[in-house]
């Protein structure tokens, strides 16, 4: 013989703590998912904002061929554009590494040179937004920083996984260089145990 098992029964209080449960779990992942969406908008809205400001600074600068040293960049202002081809990759570079600066673009790293100076300048991004095709790179891929006072080429040379703390990604350098630095690995859900760097080296036009 068998028996029909009988329905769970839970006492009312429980039942209106998993009604509300439920509700709350939704109204939660609404929430998120409205907040991604309103970043990502946010995003696309100051890339096209933050190009326009490169073309202006293009068109002021031929315009005028200042000899006058260049102001101090304030965070948040308009570097020039990043373009990797072979990746597909186009990002606005802006000063600083703030939060709110790498949620918009990439970020110049102000302890070190700008971008076309001597030295090793580092560039920083988030593996979830604009840097996650840095996944795809390879040696030898040209990098293309548009600035105000010109187009600097880079060529890729190494990429390697290293340490959060390690500081010789961005140790100074006799030549001009450029190093990105984004959280490894890419597909991780939560903080990044590693950084995965790229080093490149400015091409040097013939003489």
């Amino acid at each position: 013989m068998k028996f029909a098992a009988k329905p769970q029964r839970f006492p009312p209080r429980t039942k209106r703590v998993l009604h509300w449960s439920r509700h709350l779990l939704f109204i939660t992942g609404i929430l998120a998912l409205g907040f991604v969406g309103f970043t990502m908008l946010d995003a696309r809205l100051y890339q096209a904002s933050a190009m326009r400001s490169l073309d202006n600074q293009i068109r002021t600068e031929r315009q005028h061929q200042s000899t006058q040293p260049r102001p101090p960049a304030k965070q948040g202002d308009v570097l020039g554009r990043m373009d990797i081809p072979r990746l597909g990759l186009s990002v606005a570079v802006l000063q600083g590494t703030n939060s709110r600066i790498l949620r918009r673009g990439v970020g110049h790293i102000e302890s070190t040179p700008f971008p076309g100076e001597l030295g090793n300048s580092g560039i920083a991004g988030h593996r979830d937004t604009f840097f996650r095709g840095l996944k795809d790179i390879h040696t030898n891929d040209e990098i293309n920083l548009q600035t105000a006072t010109g187009l600097l080429r880079y060529k890729v040379d190494s990429m390697k996984v290293v340490p959060p703390d390690d500081g010789s990604i961005l140790a100074p350098s006799s030549e001009s260089a450029l190093t990105l630095v984004t959280c490894y690995p890419f597909y991780l859900v939560g903080p990044a145990p590693k950084r995965f760097v790229v080093h490149a080296t400015r091409n040097r036009p013939p003489y």
